[in-house]
């Protein structure tokens, strides 16, 4: 069955009609409607980080007859639990309590790094963050701490982040 040049010329514009109407549509949903990520007044602060946690359990010294027990290749000085502690993370803004969050360690054997993930809405302008972190099951209180003034543009993100190598708990 051979087409008729009429035909071809009705099918290639109607494939073209098609395509400019999709072409429409996509235009259309990508300016429309307007999302707006944060209000005109607004700042975000992130707390974000993962982190491998202190071990639940302190390593102890093998006797001599326990390590006769034990084959020839499995015979190491220290034995050392895998079980890490969770993460427990505080975030107060201008004196008051904003995020306490406890980060259980991943892994089935709770041996891996905990991972923290909090966005915080606040008003732009000048605010006081104290941030204070514990890693270690064993201990009370929290071992590492900074507090901070900052001051937040509109729309700007701020970042807490923790790296022991550099000292803890940063700003960015």
């Amino acid at each position: 069955m051979d087409e008729t040049p009429a035909r071809k010329r009705f099918s290639w514009v109607g494939q073209a009609l098609l395509y400019g109407v999709f072409a429409l549509i996509i235009g259309v949903f990508s300016h429309w409607p307007t999302y707006r990520h944060l209000a005109d007044d607004e700042a975000l602060i992130k707390l974000s980080f993962t982190h491998a946690a202190q071990r639940v359990d302190e390593c102890r010294k093998l006797t001599p007859e326990e390590l006769a027990k034990l084959p020839p290749n499995m015979r190491t000085p220290m034995k050392c639990g895998r079980e890490r502690s969770p993460v427990v993370v505080e975030v107060d803004i201008d004196g008051k309590p904003a995020i306490r969050h406890v980060a259980p360690p991943s892994g089935l054997s709770r041996d891996g790094a905990s991972s923290v993930y909090q966005r915080l809405t606040v008003p732009a302008g000048t605010h006081q963050l104290a941030v204070r972190l514990n890693d270690n099951a064993r201990k009370d209180g929290f071992d590492y701490q900074s507090e901070k003034t900052v001051t937040l543009a509109p729309a700007q993100i701020l970042v807490i982040d923790f790296d022991p190598q550099r000292g803890g708990i940063t700003f960015r």
